[in-house]
């Protein structure tokens, strides 16, 4: 086992395992995010701890005018966060590793959409879990941004629908119970088995599918670099584990 560490030693140990890498993927949870003022969900505080997340799920989503109403007034509790906020120096040293061809691909459970502000390039972005910036209409597919639905809910509108079909409108993320998106579910895996070394970043590794990338890496010959605040069930397996904030860490450990 690697052991955990942020001190120099522990980020020089993992900076060196990305100088020798030649496929590099990172892969980030809600610890990336909480550094740009974006709530963990499951944290303290989180709004789990407001709302009940079994009130969310995708069966009652589309089943129950009542539960949409609540989804979306969660939604405009949260929105505002989303949109305003701004990348961290964790992002930016993201995108600066992409930029300069040290990093492939990204791969995130977050639906913030701040890997995109930080300038990684969208189409190297694999949001598992969805984005918050956008809805979409579940009968025709027709979409909007995130701000025209808004509008509609700030006017009074409870329960939107498609003003083209009336289908039933939903944000761009993924519910409890709905499959994760399919073409950027199969390229992370298809990315994690090609990689030479998977970065992950400010996740604890419990949310499956996605945890499942980390033993199909290292199952394919992949260096394991985990940075996490606290310790993760896969630490076990990884060449370097830095305990760090993304922001502080990344920037040395990415030398940008």
């Amino acid at each position: 086992m690697a052991s955990a560490s942020a001190s120099g030693d522990g980020i020089a140990r993992a900076a060196a395992l990305v100088r020798a890498a030649r496929a590099v993927v990172v892969f980030t949870g809600a610890g990336i995010s909480t550094e740009s003022g974006i709530p963990d969900f499951r944290s303290p505080g989180g709004i789990w701890s407001r709302f009940d997340p079994l009130d969310f799920t995708y069966d009652r989503f589309i089943s129950s005018a009542e539960a949409r109403a609540r989804f979306w007034r969660m939604g405009r509790e949260l929105g505002p966060v989303l949109r305003d906020a701004i990348p961290n120096a964790g992002h930016f040293a993201i995108a600066a590793a992409m930029a300069a061809g040290r990093v492939g691909w990204v791969v995130t459970q977050n639906i913030d959409g701040l890997h995109q502000k930080a300038g990684c390039a969208a189409e190297r972005v694999l949001e598992l879990h969805g984005t918050a910036h956008r809805a979409r209409c579940l009968d025709c597919e027709k979409e909007w941004t995130r701000d025209a639905v808004e509008a509609w809910l700030a006017a009074g509108v409870a329960d939107p629908r498609c003003d083209a079909c009336g289908g039933i409108v939903k944000p761009r993320t993924v519910a409890f119970g709905e499959p994760m998106p399919a073409r950027e579910t199969a390229a992370a895996f298809a990315q994690a088995g090609a990689c030479d070394l998977l970065l992950t970043v400010g996740t604890s590794l419990q949310v499956y599918p996605a945890a499942e990338l980390v033993p199909s890496a290292k199952a394919a010959g992949a260096r394991l670099v985990i940075v996490n605040l606290e310790p993760t069930d896969y630490d076990g397996l990884a060449d370097a584990v830095v305990r760090g904030k993304a922001g502080d860490v990344l920037p040395q450990i990415l030398q940008v």
